[in-house]
């Protein structure tokens, strides 16, 4: 091994106990998006005591930015910026039931390997960032601090993200969400049914008329429906429901296409009982994830440096959306899954049991040092960061 790499993965090693704890603390806290305050602090914290530049609630109240190296660009000289992403919102009820708190845990790890090696090279010119991105459960995080020019001048974004398989490759769809919001007519319901318009039909004829349209989409386009308001009283016939709806596909315009498709079941169900219905799009929809294929190659190749394996994979998993997507649609990304000891699925309790369990630490530390190797083969290769711009210009795999 490289014995920059060593390095790195040594002084990680020394750390496990710390990373491990405040991973915990995070665990603890679930904290939901944009409200995830005291884990912004430990995070940061942590990045202020290794001897980072800090700066907290950037851009977000809950976000911030961590910097070692070359606060500048050198026109002269080699000098790639990379950044290493953190997240760490949990989910309602469930809590890290995604499994956030490894994420902000393999950003640390990194941070520090990296800035050990940076510092034993001596090299001034290499730049690292260390980027807290809030709510990617919910609010799109990335969105707002890419717009915000957060990643402007970034060459190579990174994270990993723990599931229950391993792919340098992951799929994940775009995602688009939307409101429709019913108004009948209220009436009571045993006096005057005839009277009313019912809104809590039509949610139901919509929720029936989406669940048909599955039968007729492709394998890999996904459709989900809550009811969110239904009605407040039996005996009185809703005037007025609500539902939210999502739906994904792994290109843009299959997202319009099954979008089209959806708001069809939405305006038939409200004609079909006589209400009226708004439909609402929900703001920052996501991106599919676009994966570079240079950095997927350096992922696996520092990979089997740490023991990792990569099963062949015959029949991939779609493990949902992120908003990494639009980030890897701007600048060249690495967003890979690993198994992380557990054969649980994300989103469950079960997954969040396995998220704050000593079996999780092993894989996640591992993550840490792979991630802090392929930004050494950045820093100290040239050619690599050109390879991977190049792929990003001819249009990265989905």
């Amino acid at each position: 091994m490289d014995p920059l790499k060593q390095y790195a993965c040594e002084v990680i090693d020394s750390d496990a106990g710390l990373l491990n704890a405040i991973s915990t603390e995070i665990w603890n806290l679930k904290e939901l998006a944009f409200e995830e305050r005291k884990s912004h602090d430990a995070l940061t914290r942590f990045l202020e005591d290794q001897g980072f530049r800090v700066e907290r609630h950037f851009k977000l109240q809950t976000a911030f930015v961590a910097r070692w190296g070359n606060q500048g660009r050198d026109v002269e000289g080699y000098s790639p910026h990379v950044a290493v992403l953190c997240e760490y919102d949990a989910l309602p009820d469930i809590g890290h039931a995604c499994g956030h708190n490894l994420i902000a845990e393999i950003g640390l790890a990194a941070a520090i390997g990296i800035k050990a090696a940076m510092e034993k090279a001596g090299n001034k010119l290499w730049k690292l960032s260390i980027i807290g991105t809030p709510a990617e459960e919910a609010g799109g995080g990335k969105i707002d601090l890419l717009n915000a020019g957060v990643f402007d001048d970034v060459d190579v974004a990174m994270m990993s993200h723990p599931t229950s398989f391993t792919d340098a490759r992951p799929i994940f769809l775009g995602s688009k969400r939307l409101y429709a919001n019913y108004h009948g007519k209220a009436s009571h319901a045993a006096g005057f049914p005839w009277e009313g318009v019912n809104a809590l039909d039509a949610a139901v004829l919509c929720y029936m008329n989406i669940s048909t349209l599955r039968q007729q989409i492709k394998p890999n386009w996904r459709i989900h429906a809550i009811i969110t308001k239904g009605g407040t009283k039996t005996n009185i016939i809703p005037a007025e429901t609500e539902m939210l709806i999502q739906v994904r596909a792994p290109l843009e315009s299959e997202g319009k296409e099954l979008e089209e498709k959806v708001k069809n079941c939405i305006v038939a169900s409200a004609t079909a009982t006589g209400c009226t219905v708004n439909i609402t799009d929900v703001v920052k929809p996501y991106q599919s994830l676009a994966t570079n294929e240079t950095l997927a190659q350096l992922y696996e190749s520092n990979g089997t440096l740490v023991g990792m394996e990569f099963p062949q994979i015959n029949n991939k998993k779609i493990l949902g959306s992120t908003d990494m997507g639009n980030l890897s649609h701007k600048l060249p990304c690495l967003h890979p899954t690993y198994h992380c000891g557990t054969e649980a699925v994300n989103h469950t309790v079960d997954f969040a049991t396995a998220a704050g369990s000593p079996e999780a630490q092993p894989s996640t530390i591992a993550q840490g040092k792979i991630l802090a190797m392929v930004a050494l083969d950045i820093f100290q290769n040239p050619e690599l960061l050109k390879k991977i711009k190049q792929d990003f210009k001819a249009g990265s795999t989905l």
